[in-house]
């Protein structure tokens, strides 16, 4: 039997010598494979996402990215944190970065047909940096060269990733997962970005479902917000919710609200008039361009609603104090509303006074975004779907 012939007339003896022979060559070529960098100083974890024909290029167009953006934060560390990493690895190509890599971890894999996410721990190899950087005319703090990690990768470098949760708000009806919602795919269809303003969009799987959903995140859940944050390797989420507005001036009033942690942080607005003959997917395209270049410059630009000042009394309906609460601080953060004063409270209805700016059909479709319609009459009155008050 020692000699028994296998399929293709090769015996086991053989293909023990093969084995053998194997090991033999793995051994001798080990000293010859570059060592894994000890020094966590030249360690990062970043989260990647890229979006390509299919998947596999979506993966070597995250390596590559993740290995850069690695790097970077580790060349912000050695030099005191300067964020200045980004800007100096321009001059190294994807190749003489790889040549950098000592060895490399890949977990919380996520994918789809056309794209990938995933975080990346990198090790380098610090004689073979040093080498290359000193090559590229990039210089290093010596005094900083044993900066521990923990002082590395997180907010100030921007390893970690803002979360972005698009909310479509027709009507009555918010949505986020379910198709259609093109908001959500014109996000998608944007690069991730890098640094400070790292967006990614949750693929929208099983899992981000039973995390949170359009109602969730329109309602600032903190404990969905955390959660969809903490899955993808961040602590901050943003909600867009866009309600599409049509008559004279087509377009889409966009409400940005930040959140860390699962707390409110700030809210912004952009109001984007539709081109004369603008397909919706292109509105929908450019305001997502608009609104992450707004985010990247720091907030500065973006639009508030514009008209002339106007206020209103409507009644509305509540089942509670709580509830009352819950409704005056989501109005109150609503784009076109300026204050909200209170002139009456019972157990049934909240009798207010809302100041605000813009036309009325911008006031409608504000509240509309958190499921108030807004019904003329004497006085106004907001009313709730599905709720049966007189």
């Amino acid at each position: 039997m020692r000699g028994r012939p296998l399929p293709g007339g090769i015996t086991l003896k053989a293909v023990r010598r093969m084995v053998g022979a194997a090991l033999v060559l793995l051994a001798l070529a080990a000293p010859l494979l570059p060592a894994a960098a000890d020094d966590d100083s030249y360690s990062a974890t970043v989260t990647v996402d890229a979006t390509a024909d299919n998947v596999a290029k979506a993966r070597d167009m995250a390596r590559l990215d993740g290995q850069r953006k690695a790097l970077a934060a580790v060349v912000d560390r050695l030099n005191g944190g300067s964020g200045s990493g980004n800007v100096k690895l321009a001059k190294l190509t994807d190749n003489q970065i790889t040549d950098l890599v000592a060895s490399f971890e890949v977990a919380d894999e996520k994918m789809t047909a056309v794209r990938y996410v995933a975080s990346y721990t990198y090790h380098f190899q610090p004689a073979a940096l040093k080498t290359a950087l000193t090559s590229a005319g990039i210089s290093l703090a010596p005094s900083n060269a044993g900066t521990p990690a923990s002082a590395g990768v997180g907010a100030d470098s921007g390893a970690k990733p803002i979360i972005v949760l698009p909310v479509l708000q027709d009507g009555t009806k918010a949505t986020l997962w379910d198709d259609p919602n093109p908001w959500r795919h014109a996000w998608q269809k944007r690069p991730a970005g890098s640094g400070a303003t790292h967006l990614m969009v949750p693929l929208g799987d099983v899992g981000d479902i039973a995390v949170i959903d359009a109602e969730k995140a329109r309602d600032g859940d903190a404990a969905a917000l955390t959660a969809i944050a903490k899955k993808y390797g961040g602590d901050d989420a943003l909600l867009l919710l866009a309600v599409p507005r049509t008559g004279d001036k087509p377009g889409l009033d966009v409400t940005v609200r930040r959140y860390h942690a699962g707390q409110f942080v700030d809210v912004h607005f952009d109001l984007i008039d539709a081109n004369p003959g603008e397909k919706d997917s292109d509105l929908d395209r450019r305001a997502a361009d608009a609104i992450a270049a707004e985010i990247d410059g720091g907030w500065k630009n973006m639009k508030e609603p514009a008209g002339p000042p106007g206020s209103l009394v409507a009644v509305l309906p509540i089942t509670g104090l709580d509830d009352w609460i819950k409704l005056r601080d989501q109005v109150a953060t609503l784009p076109s509303i300026r204050k909200v004063e209170l002139q009456s409270l019972s157990r049934q209805e909240a009798r207010i006074n809302i100041q605000y700016v813009g036309n009325l059909d911008q006031l409608k479709s504000s509240f509309a975004t958190i499921d108030l319609d807004l019904q003329g009459g004497d006085p106004w009155r907001l009313a709730r779907p599905g709720a049966d008050h007189p």
